[in-house]
């Protein structure tokens, strides 16, 4: 995303911002330059995260593509710079170049595997399970890789509601995975979340599932 792009599709967003609300009709999308924004809808009366979407992801495409309402809200969690992207735009884009076409239907993919992987956790009848589960969802689908390890931008807060377990069993599970060494604290801010090595921790997970497989317990 070059400068002469950002100058000419480009957008500066606080915390706080609003890209667009769920239920709203949608003729832009936004490409994450830098940032973070968060993605919820509202589910009983309570808003539930999907995802915390940082920088090369995208947001918004589904409402142009469907031509139907926002099916959730878009909120900025940093201070972000995203391409705004109206849908005639996205339409050229899509028709003139077919690297851009693969490039999205594989971004919508892998959001509807982590979708289903939503579904199937909620079904998990062990609670702690749940929140390790959603632990490897946000890290696989849409965490940032940095030298640490796969920095997941949700809180436990959203992870509790987003799972629907009490903040107590959240915090209980990270902290054992934190003596594991499976999980650590930041950067850039010492309450970002870490996973250290995404394959130990997932052979961890099944490690602990393999009882449950076989009738057992955990």
């Amino acid at each position: 995303m070059s400068e002469s792009s950002f100058a000419r599709y480009g957008r500066e967003y606080v915390p706080g911002d609003v890209l667009f609300r769920e239920g709203e009709s949608g003729d832009v999308m936004f490409v994450i330059q830098s940032g973070a924004v968060r993605i919820t809808k509202s589910v009983a009366g309570e808003d539930k995260l999907l995802a915390v979407l940082g920088p090369g992801e995208f947001v918004g495409e589904m409402a142009i593509l469907n031509q139907k309402p926002r099916n959730a809200t878009a909120t900025v969690t940093e201070p972000s710079r995203c391409l705004v992207i109206e849908a005639r735009k996205l339409e050229t884009m899509l028709q003139s170049n077919a690297e851009i076409a693969f490039r999205l239907i594989k971004k919508l993919a892998k959001r509807l595997d982590a979708a289903d992987a939503l579904v199937d956790i909620l079904m998990h009848r062990d609670p702690k399970a749940r929140v390790m589960l959603a632990l490897a969802r946000h890290a696989e689908a849409f965490g940032q890789h940095t030298p640490e390890g796969i920095r997941i931008r949700t809180s436990a807060a959203d992870l509790a509601r987003e799972v629907d377990v009490d903040l107590a069993i959240v915090d209980e599970v990270m902290a054992r995975l934190r003596r594991l060494k499976l999980l650590a604290d930041g950067p850039p801010a010492r309450a970002a979340i870490v996973v250290t090595d995404l394959q130990r921790f997932l052979d961890f997970i099944e490690f602990l599932e393999t009882p449950q497989k076989f009738g057992g317990e955990s």
